[in-house]
């Protein structure tokens, strides 16, 4: 067991619960109480390792570092120090916050002098309605009944007498009523306080605390690592595009938050792609068996000899949670990119604070340029309208799919996803937002039909789809228009088709039945498409569509 020295009871106790520790020493020569500090952090989607340094003194035969993250992971604590310190046991020990004061917090003082302040209000007004409650006891007593004590008539003047309660009462009341009022700025105060603390802590907080026994001659660093559930970071992007140059200015964003119960104050701050919280092996396949089954039993010969199955055995519980399954829910560059083998790390270059509280801190890591080649694209089947995108090649280096911000014109357009693979940048592109200046009329859909074959054994139906496009805008512009072909799934089902003017592309984005027409329409221009169907398939079958 532990014990602490005396000459350590005169020092003063650390207050800050994220960014200061105490160090115990015991043994022969002990080491006076020191402080560690985080000095790296590596975020993955999920969880977090934290990097900390303590300096120990000559001397040393244990230390404890306290008010740790009640989340670390013991299985991935790992300590080490110079070739001048020998390393021997480690413990970890999680408790309620409350229980070790040297983990309280400035937040934690101010919490209890605000709950001092409102029980100082609170017995303000008791005293306050206990005097008013007499005084209203006194003035209700009939003057003909005996009594002694202030503010009896006894041969004193009534109107003196009344005088003096109304005085008294008028006194006491507006006292009342002021003395109500700072409690309950007190109390809104002292909520105020606790929510806070509750939401940086937790209303039932609690801390961790790791001992490691040592031996060492001289002053040295101890490193601990830990990866601690729950931390999380997320890439995010904004895309703004000038429509006059076609270029489009892509801000690489990080959102990073925590609520771990350690501030991250001033920390190397590295982001990863990497999944620690994952399974480490992947799932094989079972053997494959065939059986026959057995007969059919009768129903009530089944109930009636059938005995109910015994209730399956709990499943034991392991000494500690894995890591993976104990993770919470989270309330989930040009900086220096490694691009390894299995992950990419984006190192932020300067030093970063993130508070616990679970709040989002946006990281602005960079900026890269594109230029665009600008459509108007269509799909009048779907809404007569038209959208202005961007169509860009593949941004080099690692983005992984994520939102962006659109704005056009330093005008916000709305929300998008950007998905820098498979060359989706480049076929489908970006959109940022409607182009008001191409008006798309979809004309009425004409469809007749009859029968075909030599025994009228067969149905025809023809559908033909036209649209018409204006272009308003004082320059030529691309345009693309998208509609829907009939795809047969069916041998009985024959499918001809016929557009003007020709499709570009009859399977655009390598979508069967997605025809494109594209083409270059001059300002004021129109251009009118059509696309008819013809249908052939037989008169006893249902035809079952889907758009």
């Amino acid at each position: 067991m532990l014990k602490r020295l005396p000459t350590l009871t005169s020092l003063p106790a650390p207050r800050h619960l994220l960014a200061t520790a105490a160090l115990l020493a015991t043994g022969a020569m002990a080491a006076p109480d020191g402080g560690s500090q985080i000095t790296q952090v590596k975020v993955y989607p999920g969880s977090a390792t934290v990097d900390r340094v303590a300096r120990i003194p000559a001397g040393a035969r244990s230390v404890t570092i306290r008010c740790l993250s009640p989340q670390i992971d013991a299985q991935s604590l790992q300590v080490q120090a110079d070739a001048s310190v020998r390393i021997g046991e480690t413990s970890i020990k999680v408790q309620d916050r409350n229980l070790d004061k040297e983990c309280a917090t400035p937040l934690d003082d101010q919490v209890r002098e605000a709950e001092d302040k409102v029980a100082a209000s609170k017995a303000e007004t008791d005293s306050l309605e206990l005097a008013t409650s007499y005084l209203k006891t006194v003035a209700t007593v009939p003057p003909s009944e005996p009594h002694s004590g202030p503010g009896t008539s006894g041969t004193a003047s009534i109107n003196s007498t009344t005088e003096a309660l109304r005085r008294s009462s008028q006194d006491l009341l507006l006292k009342l009523h002021q003395s109500k009022r700072r409690q309950e700025v007190a109390e809104l105060a002292l909520k105020e306080l606790t929510d806070e603390r509750n939401r940086i802590a937790g209303p039932n907080a609690r801390s961790a605390t790791v001992t490691v026994t040592l031996a060492t001659d001289r002053e040295s660093d101890l490193r601990l690592s830990y990866q601690l559930r729950g931390p999380s970071w997320s890439p995010n992007y904004r895309a703004s595009l000038d429509s006059t140059t076609g270029v489009v200015k892509f801000d690489r964003l990080a959102l990073v938050a925590q609520n771990t119960g350690e501030d991250w104050r001033n920390v190397q701050l590295t982001l990863s792609t990497g999944q620690p919280t994952r399974a480490t092996a992947g799932r094989t396949p079972g053997a494959w068996t065939l059986d026959i089954a057995p007969p059919v039993v009768v129903e009530t010969a089944r109930r009636e000899f059938s005995m109910p199955a015994a209730p399956a055995a709990a499943p034991v519980m392991a000494a500690a949670k894995s890591f993976s399954d104990a993770a919470p829910d989270m309330p989930r560059f040009d900086v220096q990119v490694t691009d390894g083998a299995y992950a990419t790390e984006f190192k932020v270059p300067q030093r970063i604070t993130v508070p616990s509280g679970g709040q989002r801190i946006t990281l602005s890591l960079g900026a890269q340029e594109a230029r665009a080649q600008l459509i108007s694209r269509t799909s009048p089947g779907v809404e007569p309208a038209a959208y202005l995108v961007a169509q860009l090649p593949t941004l080099p280096g690692v983005w992984p799919t994520a939102n962006v911000a659109l704005y056009r014109d330093d005008a916000y357009v709305g929300q998008g996803m950007l998905n820098n693979n498979n060359d989706e940048l480049s076929r489908t592109g970006l959109s940022f937002g409607r182009d008001e200046k191409v008006i798309v009329t979809a004309e009425p859909q004409q469809q007749n039909s009859g029968s075909a074959g030599f025994t009228g054994s067969n149905v025809e139906r023809k559908v033909q789809h036209a649209y018409r496009v204006d272009n308003r805008h004082r320059k030529p512009i691309t345009l693309q228009v998208l509609e829907a072909a009939p795809v047969s799934r069916n041998d009985q089902i024959r499918v001809e088709s016929q557009y003007e003017p020709a499709p570009t592309d009859k399977e655009w984005n390598r979508k069967p039945g997605l025809i494109l027409w594209s083409t270059t329409l001059s300002p004021d221009a129109s251009q009118r498409f059509t696309a008819t169907h013809t249908l052939r398939y037989p008169k006893d079958a249902r035809l079952i569509e889907s758009q």
